[in-house]
């Protein structure tokens, strides 16, 4: 392959793969706690984290990570005692990090918006050597969490109250999870974009639980699709010369859509399967489904 005569190539592929197992890989915790959009404002905040890295001559990758880890755990804050005024809260720190990342890069010397648009939607051509090795030491923190905890984040994120009672330090994982989601939205920034990395986050797994049931199963195949499509997406965009982000995110709506219609017969299936085994006589409302109870364990 000829794009891999290129250094640029090589660093938008490597930092591709990275994306495509981190982003899956905390996006599966954030569904299960039905914080699919989380990665959406947060992406918001880092805005303001690479319009400030501009203004003060940083590396942009860096402060938004820090911009970002900081609006991560104000979100999390909020969430804990926002109450009835907490989506009003929510709604100003997202709009404001957009405001800010915008009127830092203005104010920068030689700034423009034009200089936010790699950072919005990604960009091949821009992914320097001192951003692979942010997003190699960024995405191995995220493997680090997601993995080594994923037991405990797990347990959190089907059941708080649960988690609470069995002794686990509740509050604690909800921000670590906060901010692997943020550093991980700074990882994926530079080839899917501050404002669709929340696609890659969310769909990948949506796609996987269409055929799976078991966390570790979702897990797995969420990542390969991660991979898969940021990497289909980068060797598109060389090629056909279109945008990385919009490419990654599309491919990745295209294969939820196509394992939706493949795993459309497994229901049917698994209802025949438990008809069957069911004993004779037995009520319906008392039978226990075998891919229910294969759950069941699994969850256990």
């Amino acid at each position: 392959m000829d794009l891999l005569n290129y250094a640029f190539m090589q660093r938008a592929l490597l930092a591709a793969v990275l994306v495509g197992i981190t982003a899956p890989a905390i996006g599966i915790y954030l569904v299960q706690r039905r914080q699919a959009l989380m990665g959406d404002g947060i992406g918001h905040v880092a805005m303001t984290g690479v319009g400030l890295g501009f203004l003060l001559s940083a590396s942009p990758v860096w402060m938004a990570t820090v911009v970002s880890v900081l609006g991560a755990v104000l979100m999390e804050l909020i969430r804990w005692y926002g109450r009835t005024r907490g989506d009003i809260a929510l709604a100003m720190l997202f709009y404001g990090g957009m405001a800010g990342g915008v009127m830092f890069i203005n104010l920068a010397p030689g700034g423009s918006n034009a200089n936010l648009t790699s950072y919005l939607f990604g960009s091949l051509s821009t992914v320097s050597e001192s951003d692979v090795t942010a997003i190699c030491l960024l995405a191995g923190f995220v493997v680090l969490v997601t993995l080594g905890l994923r037991r405990q984040l797990f347990a959190v994120s089907q059941d708080e109250e649960f988690a609470r009672v069995t002794g686990l330090p509740v509050r604690a994982l909800n921000l670590l999870t906060a901010v692997t989601a943020a550093v991980t939205v700074t990882v994926a920034m530079r080839v899917v974009g501050l404002l669709l990395v929340s696609a890659l986050m969310v769909v990948p797994v949506a796609a996987a639980q269409q055929l799976t049931r078991s966390f570790a199963a979702t897990f797995a195949i969420a990542v390969a699709i991660g991979v898969t499509v940021t990497i289909g997406g980068t060797v598109t965009s060389y090629y056909q010369d279109v945008p990385p982000g919009a490419t990654i995110v599309l491919l990745t709506i295209a294969a939820f859509m196509v394992l939706t219609a493949l795993a459309a017969p497994f229901p049917r299936r698994r209802a025949r399967a438990a008809a069957v085994e069911r004993p004779a006589g037995e009520p319906a409302e008392c039978a226990i489904p075998a891919a229910r109870a294969a759950g069941g364990k699994v969850g256990a």
